[in-house]
């Protein structure tokens, strides 16, 4: 049973490892999940990996998983820790190899319907517009002097300097796409390399560029707010900074491996190196981290303007509104409840609540926009950050369905042409870089997404606004 059997039932949808589950721990270690996606959960070390993190020093409350949770490098992918701004630590293994890996959903001004007799023609015209798959890099290599820029103002860069966007874009981004406090001169110049190759690139793995219905809407007040409606067509993009964040977790990683014993810091896992925030080398990683989700930012404003020409020349679309866009690998500093703690966030998605001083006028009154990917042969989720997020999640959310089966096992188990056949079967097209990209993300790989979006309504973390379902993924 291991740390199962130290679990206890706080109600149908959260658990708690109490103090004393481990040696050493800080504070409680907290899941959020359903039976039937507990012992999902169970069959990794996702348990063992929330514990090890609630012995970490400085934290401000309990250490927690999303019932998205699966097992990660050092913290569990689905994992949340808030630590002091003054007394915490930083470990880059709580915000991942894939620095700001994150979602944005673009609303188009067509219906489904419309877009159904051109559905092949179009993502085809997106896979070509669109460079995916594993190190596949942009059409063209960026100067010294413009990745600077990128590192240092992220989405706002293309904006600017490539006059790719509209108007709403910076204001309907997290941190308004661009994280405050970046150092570019902490971004290695291996780093750099990769980045100036990759910028404007969707990459591989669970990375994708998807059409959609909006299948149904269960809050049409925010749905309005957020500018879906039932039957309309939209457009989802998930993407990270690519192997420039790659590149800079590595880096600080073995920095900080090499520092825990100058500050007496000793963890129960390697990949939970961390250093106290306000050390050098934590300010060293803050702001190289900071330049990475930068980077991110503008890979998506990129690839989003590359989306719109698509449109603009074969529709005829002068505009296409960004919904959100939304990090789910990240750290910031944030003030909550009088505390400014620096939020770690793993596979899991800030969820502002209606009324937040962050959120832009034109989304307050509805909440954050919160962006749930599936599969690409289910469905995604749009949701409102709610009112009790803070409380119980330090604003946090799940950022999807979460991997059910590792990504060799997934491909072991499937052949290319089978998952093709399966997804047309469903209406479903696909336009793909490669067939290992088909097999690994099938849809098979990942829990029901469905049954994550319950658990996260019924905790009060978010609010079902819409339910999106796939017309055409391209993948890489």
């Amino acid at each position: 049973m291991g740390l199962a059997a130290s679990l206890r039932k706080l109600d149908g949808c959260r658990w708690e490892l109490p103090l004393g589950s481990v040696a050493g721990q800080r504070v409680p270690a907290r899941l959020f999940a359903d039976a039937a996606l507990l012992r999902q959960i169970e069959k990794d070390e996702t348990l063992r990996q929330l514990a090890n993190v609630s012995t970490l020093p400085g934290q401000g409350g309990p250490s927690l998983a999303m019932p998205d949770a699966h097992q990660g490098y050092g913290f569990p992918i689905g994992g949340v820790a808030a630590f002091d701004a003054e007394a915490g630590v930083v470990s880059p293994g709580g915000i991942g190899f894939d620095i700001n890996c994150g979602v944005r959903l673009i609303a188009l001004p067509i219906s489904a319907a419309e877009l159904r007799p051109r559905l092949r023609e179009t993502l085809d015209a997106l896979f070509r517009a669109v460079p995916a798959g594993l190190g596949k890099g942009s059409d063209r290599r960026l100067a010294e002097r413009d990745l600077e820029r990128v590192l240092t103002r992220g989405a706002a860069w293309v904006l600017d300097e490539e006059q790719g966007g509209e108007a709403a874009d910076l204001a309907h981004c997290e941190a308004g796409g661009c994280l405050a406090g970046a150092d570019p001169d902490q971004v290695s110049e291996r780093a750099r390399a990769r980045g100036a190759e990759q910028l404007g690139s969707l990459g591989a793995g669970n990375h994708f560029l998807e059409l959609q219905v909006v299948e149904a809407v269960f809050a049409p007040a925010a749905a309005a707010a957020f500018g879906v409606e039932a039957g309309q067509a939209v457009l989802l993009l998930h993407t990270g900074s690519r192997g420039l964040g790659h590149q800079v977790c590595g880096d600080h990683l073995r920095v900080m491996d090499r520092a825990m014993g100058r500050y007496r810091l000793q963890v129960p896992d390697r990949q939970l190196a961390c250093v106290p925030i306000r050390s050098p080398e934590g300010r060293a990683y803050l702001g190289a981290m900071a330049a990475a989700a930068n980077f991110a930012f503008a890979n998506r404003q990129l690839l989003t303007q590359r989306a719109r020409e698509v449109f603009r020349r074969d529709w005829g679309l002068a505009s296409l509104p960004l919904v959100y866009d939304v990090a789910h690998n990240i750290a910031k500093f944030e003030e909550q409840g009088g505390r400014r703690l620096l939020v770690h966030r793993k596979g899991a998605t800030r969820a502002f609540p209606p009324g937040h001083a962050e959120l832009p006028p034109a989304l307050r009154e509805a909440g954050q926009p919160v962006l749930i990917p599936g599969s690409m042969g289910t469905a995604s989720w749009l949701m409102a950050g709610a009112p009790g997020s803070l409380a119980e999640s330090f604003g946090s959310c799940c950022h999807g369905a979460g991997r059910r089966l590792s990504r060799g096992q997934a491909e072991r188990e499937s052949r290319a042409e089978s998952v093709i056949e399966a997804l047309a079967a469903r209406g479903i097209l696909i336009a793909a870089a490669s067939r290992r990209g088909i097999t690994e993300e099938k849809p098979e790989a990942y829990k029901d997404v469905d049954a994550v979006v319950e658990v996260v309504a019924h905790a009060g973390l978010a609010t079902k606004v819409a339910r999106l379902r796939p017309l055409g993924v391209v993948k890489g």
